[in-house]
């Protein structure tokens, strides 16, 4: 969210700042949630909740549906209602995965506890923290399942192809004004956050894998916080600790459930085990691709016959291939390569595959029309074999003449 006038970010507190927008958006039913005296979320029965991210991003947490069409209505009325009021404010709306022209210290930063703690750690443990909280942005889908079993297979083709949708999405190519060489920064940031709570898991295709293994992943991941009428810092600290008791900032206290909530919350993987699976490897972009988003994954994930054509594509690919892919892919998209094949090649097949498997979930809207035609964004780009960010550079160098400030009136909601 920015200053339609300046490109400006937003600060929190002013006449145009976030928490004016957070407020307006309660005449259409959303309750405030407060921390202190400051507004940082949203809520409403059926409806989800809208988050603050630290740099002031809007992150909308939806209702469980049952279909990309319900998915597409519900944050398009999200979209429209956020747009009314920003725009009254002097604000405007722009999906990318990564800020084209601020600096680190342009960005406001939101009056949240735990951003607070999170913004001491994080350059301790890697360079790129601190941008990936407050520059970059992400569209996710959450799925849930079925089975332990089921869990596993999803989360292994998943991971797996994260890197293929990464380059689908990729529209992060500028760095404070200028071409970063990236296709999308934002996904190169995440190499360089914090190793032991991101990344491709290559544990999640070992034998044993499931719920307990995933447990121990997270209980190896160093501690950011624990909320006891407000933000204790613990970072750094074991959550092993903490259920024996030993944890140093809070000694002789046992963590509760809502404590290993708040701590499942703090790693950062490709795809990420809560009660569902949320895929986590995708620029934020244009209104059509949003709504792509889900329709991608659930032609892949929530069709039998689909998941296991797409699990027969990647079973094969090694550990050191996936993690190779998921490095060269910000760099080169749909021109990394992995087992002899073009990303833009997997692409084409994965399509196919989710494509097919919506046709058989066989998910009609009032029109007859059922879910396959969000796929056309990403078909038209795999096709084409140039990701938008290839399509911005070209217009940055070519109409744009340079200026940066063309992103925001050609990207914006």
């Amino acid at each position: 969210m920015y200053c339609l006038e300046s490109y400006k970010a937003l600060t929190y507190e002013g006449d145009s700042g976030i928490r004016a927008v957070l407020e307006g958006m309660q005449r259409f039913g959303w309750q405030p949630v407060f921390e202190g005296e400051n507004v940082i979320a949203l809520t409403a029965p059926g409806k989800g909740s809208v988050s603050l991210e630290p740099g002031g991003q809007f992150e909308l947490s939806g209702a469980p549906l049952a279909t990309v069409h319900e998915t597409c209505s519900e944050v398009t009325e999200h979209r429209k209602q956020v747009k009314e009021v920003a725009e009254e404010l002097g604000c405007g709306l722009l999906g990318l995965g990564m800020t084209p022209n601020w600096r680190r210290e342009d960005v406001h930063w939101m009056p949240k506890g735990r951003y607070k703690i999170m913004r001491e750690y994080m350059p301790k443990v890697g360079n790129l923290g601190i941008d990936m909280m407050t520059r970059t942005c992400t569209v996710q889908v959450n799925l849930d399942y079925d089975s332990e079993a089921t869990m596993v297979k999803m989360m292994r083709v998943s991971l797996a192809l994260q890197p293929i949708a990464t380059a689908l999405w990729a529209n992060s190519p500028f760095t404070e004004g200028k071409p970063n060489g990236k296709l999308s920064q934002r996904a190169a940031i995440w190499h360089d956050t914090d190793k032991d709570r991101t990344g491709m898991m290559p544990f999640a295709f070992e034998d044993g894998m499931g719920f307990q293994r995933y447990v121990d992943f997270v209980l190896d991941a160093p501690m950011y916080f624990v909320y006891r009428d407000g933000y204790v810092d613990a970072s750094g600290q074991s959550f092993r600790d903490f259920m024996n008791g030993t944890l140093p900032a809070l000694p002789g206290q046992i963590p509760t459930i809502a404590d290993w909530e708040d701590h499942l919350s703090t790693v950062f993987p490709e795809v990420r085990l809560k009660k569902f699976l949320e895929m986590r490897g995708t620029d934020s972009g244009p209104w059509a691709r949003l709504c792509a988003m889900p329709a991608f994954w659930m032609g892949l994930l929530y069709d039998q016959q689909a998941l296991d054509a797409a699990w027969d594509l990647v079973k094969a690919w090694t550990a050191d291939e996936r993690e190779a892919l998921y490095r060269a892919v910000p760099t080169h998209a749909l021109k990394a390569e992995i087992a002899g094949r073009t990303v833009q090649d997997v692409a084409l097949q994965v399509l196919d595959i989710a494509r097919a498997g919506l046709t058989r979930r066989a998910c009609l809207d009032s029109a007859g029309n059922n879910e396959t035609g969000f796929l056309a964004p990403l078909q038209e780009i795999a096709a084409s074999g140039i990701t938008p960010a290839e399509q911005m550079l070209e217009a940055y160098h070519s109409k744009w003449n340079g200026d940066i400030t063309k992103v925001f009136s050609e990207y914006s909601y």
